[in-house]
């Protein structure tokens, strides 16, 4: 990992960031600096702490955040994670890389519980996946 500071962005920082942010906290420990953000920061989704618990990872103390309180200069490498929306946009220097992951958070959709843990065990299996081949 050439990166020392690494932020996460989505819309509503609640589910994808958040759980990368915990994710690349655990794989990378002290040695990478990790935050998230989204341009419209709204609440941590339970359904992402459930799915974080699962492998041991408390997220409960995470909040969601705005893009705008997060200093350019504290940034290294930006890594968007947004698939059917619209990314905030970061302006920096920082590297950047975009891993267009389907929201886990079904929004609107009735579906049984146990299918939208799913949704977001997939989310989180597949972001763990990518910050390990990093």
């Amino acid at each position: 990992m050439n990166y020392k500071n690494v932020l996460f962005l989505c819309v509503a920082n609640s589910a994808r960031s958040q759980m990368a942010e915990g994710l690349g906290r655990w794989i990378w420990g002290d040695e990478v600096t990790v935050q998230s953000a989204g341009s419209e920061p709204s609440r941590v989704n339970p359904w992402a702490v459930k799915a974080m618990e699962e492998l041991d990872l408390d997220i409960t103390t995470h909040s969601s955040k705005s893009v705008q309180t997060i200093d350019p200069e504290s940034v290294d490498l930006v890594i968007t994670l947004c698939a059917e929306e619209v990314c905030p946009v970061f302006l920096s220097k920082a590297d950047r890389l975009h891993w267009p992951l389907q929201d886990p958070d079904p929004k609107g959709l009735e579906l049984p519980d146990e299918e939208v843990l799913e949704r977001f065990r997939t989310a989180r299996d597949e972001i763990r996946k990518r910050i390990e081949a990093l």
